[in-house]
């Protein structure tokens, strides 16, 4: 099931970023969007409070992308009872989908779409 927010589709066949490529990279950041401090914990990719993250990978963990763009959430997608968020950049328009973490704001996130 996909939650698109107002406005936007997306195609629900945008691969997942983890991928063998993975690199564990533990990084703490302050988020670009709501600048909430977010300590991580090597597969933290994106702000557990707004859910928005930055394009800087190409593969998960690897900060090999000059972009450097933020990534708006613009859509969850579950299966099986694990959430994806489905990020845009919004310098280059890359889509990414990412799994989401247990520390996630998913309801909160979700609350704001339909509002």
């Amino acid at each position: 099931m996909c939650f698109p927010s107002i406005g936007h589709g997306f195609d629900s066949r945008i691969p997942h970023s983890m991928s063998q490529k993975f690199i564990k990279n533990k990084e703490d950041f302050i988020c670009g969007h709501c600048q909430a401090e977010t300590i991580g914990n090597g597969f933290t990719n994106h702000c557990p409070r707004c859910l928005w993250s930055r394009h800087v990978d190409n593969f998960p963990g690897d900060r090999a992308n000059d972009c450097g763009g933020l990534m708006e959430p613009i859509g969850v997608e579950t299966l099986g009872g694990q959430y994806d968020i489905i990020h845009r950049c919004e310098k280059c328009s890359a889509i990414k989908k990412n799994k989401t973490a247990k520390e996630d704001d998913i309801g909160g996130y979700l609350t704001r779409m339909i509002e």
